[in-house]
């Protein structure tokens, strides 16, 4: 089992010390320091107008740190495509896949959060449409060996090609999912399945039977699985207090960040997002000591790897990527967790 680092740039509090521009350039700072440290993946969030995070633009932030490093895979996590031209996220992923050597991941999703969409004029109540035609274009696209023509219901088009060819044969390519649509919608193309470990329990079951949904819609469409990657909250504690401290600070995000990113009546939700209208109702009256580890990896390293071994590694999953910046962890702190996970975790999971 590979691991990640992960972060959707979380900065929406109040009050908040911490500058959203020097927030970026920590997160740059800490995607490079994966590599240094041996992760496998660096998997940056898009969000827009500060509703949750403030990396608008992981295509750029991981341009930089591509050219700061040889090894590590390159992640959004995610694009959110309905926000996007296919045409346009399709020549900019190949082109920083030719930049960093074919190292490219390329996750996809259509996001949770109304008032990132109304800016760009994009419909939120019919994203679903919009993304699984916007994703089968870029497959497409990067498969392709000639000009392609699409006329679909969101997008039409004619002899588009996409310059410069990527340098992964087929393009790594990523659905996250939520819901069953969407992991038969990856399960449809092929492509490899990411999920958060706490949406998965809260609307699955866990980890494990999204595994066996996924692989059971694979075989439904006659595709091998693909790779299954999760994201998870971790955060280190060796007393009491650090356990506290690390609670409260998980809450904060929730309750803070996560719960406004679906404003209004949960009533007017599109039907397809009332599973998020039930998290978030969930977040208002949780307590901190309410976490455990089917959403966060919390404690000791002997905790934290029997966690992963019991909820990831049973349920045949590949990647786990991590989320140690949250809930204004000082950055320091960050880089030592990270540190200390590769020293002292990692190692039971060496094949």
């Amino acid at each position: 089992m590979k691991f990640g680092y992960f972060t959707l740039s979380d900065n929406n509090y109040r009050p908040n010390p911490r500058d959203p521009n020097q927030f970026v350039l920590d997160i740059a700072d800490e995607a490079i320091y994966a590599e240094t440290i041996g992760m496998h993946s660096a998997w940056i969030g898009e969000h827009h107008f500060s509703s949750l995070g403030v990396n608008s633009a992981p295509e750029l932030l991981l341009t930089h740190i591509a050219a700061h490093t040889s090894k590590i895979r390159l992640a959004p996590a995610v694009t959110v495509l309905p926000l996007h031209h296919p045409i346009r996220v399709a020549e900019q992923w190949a082109t920083l896949d030719l930049l960093s050597g074919g190292r490219v991941d390329f996750a996809t999703g259509r996001g949770y959060d109304r008032r990132e969409y109304e800016p760009f004029e994009v419909d939120f109540d019919n994203n679903a449409e919009i993304f699984a035609e916007g994703v089968e274009i870029v497959s497409k696209l990067w498969a392709a060996e000639a000009p392609l023509t699409h006329h679909g219901k969101h997008y039409s088009f004619t002899d588009a090609w996409v310059t410069p060819r990527p340098v992964q044969r087929p393009m790594p390519l990523y659905v996250a999912a939520f819901s069953r649509p969407s992991i038969e919608l990856a399960a449809r193309l092929g492509s490899g399945l990411a999920v958060a470990a706490g949406a998965a329990n809260s609307m699955h079951g866990g980890l494990a039977e999204v595994g066996r949904m996924y692989r059971e819609c694979c075989a439904q469409q006659s595709h091998a699985p693909g790779r299954l990657i999760t994201s998870y909250f971790i955060h280190f504690a060796d007393t009491p207090e650090q356990e506290r401290t690390a609670r409260e600070r998980q809450l904060r995000y929730h309750k803070e960040c996560t719960s406004p990113a679906f404003p209004g009546d949960p009533k007017t939700a599109p039907e397809n997002y009332q599973y998020f209208a039930k998290i978030v109702e969930r977040y208002q009256t949780m307590k901190p000591e309410d976490f455990n580890d089917n959403a966060v990896l919390l404690g000791k390293p002997a905790q934290i790897i029997d966690s992963l071994k019991a909820k990831v590694e049973a349920a045949g999953f590949d990647e786990v990527i991590l989320y140690f910046n949250m809930g204004l962890k000082p950055h320091a702190q960050v880089k030592d967790e990270m540190a200390r996970f590769m020293a002292e975790v990692a190692p039971a999971f060496a094949t």
